[in-house]
């Protein structure tokens, strides 16, 4: 586990506060790993999701900090969404 996916996981453990997430979606951070959100779990894994987000590490780090919506880095072409768009936007309500 590199210390961005480790970092990634304690971060997204701690904005989902403990809420559930109904769905299943996948975070690839260009270079380091994949986190995937299922449920109230979060981990790092490379397995079949949902929904599959990619960024790199930069990107992906001004989301969680929240100072990037994750809507709009989709609409800059920062991050690329591959499956159910449907989830991808729940995530980012539950994220923002």
């Amino acid at each position: 586990m590199s210390d961005v996916t480790k970092g990634a996981v304690a971060a997204l453990q701690e904005k989902m506060a403990g809420e559930s997430f109904d769905g299943t979606a996948k975070f690839v951070i260009e270079g380091e790993g994949s986190i995937v959100i299922d449920g109230t779990e979060v981990r790092e894994a490379d397995e079949e999701t949902e929904v599959t987000m990619t960024a790199d590490s930069d990107t992906f780090q001004q989301i969680l900090a929240g100072e990037l919506n994750p809507t709009a880095a989709f609409m800059s072409g920062k991050l690329s969404v591959d499956g159910d768009m449907g989830t991808a936007m729940k995530l980012g309500s539950l994220l923002s």
